[in-house]
């Protein structure tokens, strides 16, 4: 799975679509639902299901990432599975407060 800035995932078991912002700094295993993305334009399996561990869902406009590995992808589209790398589940990032300007 090459995790470039820019490239484009989907899951293969729910509605979720994720670009990648920030790449991993070794090779890791992106998933969403329990199961490894696909290619955006790739075809999705038939029969597969979002395992019951991994749906927490994911939300759009949301980013998600994880400090171990380094990567950091965003949600373009929401759906049923929740984020995860090699089996372990991510979280949202915060929002990053701004200074004042007054």
């Amino acid at each position: 799975m090459d995790l470039k800035p820019g490239s484009r995932w989907k899951s293969a078991v729910c509605d979720t679509e994720l670009v990648v912002v920030r790449p991993p700094k070794s090779a890791v295993s992106l998933e969403c639902g329990g199961l490894p993305v696909i290619p955006h334009a790739g075809a999705r399996p038939e029969g597969a299901s979002v395992a019951a561990n991994h749906a927490g869902g994911s939300q759009v406009g949301k980013r998600y990432a994880d400090p171990e590995s380094g990567l950091e992808v965003l949600c373009s589209k929401g759906g049923a599975g929740s984020v995860s790398i090699d089996g372990r589940p991510i979280g949202m990032t915060e929002a990053k407060k701004l200074p004042a300007s007054d």
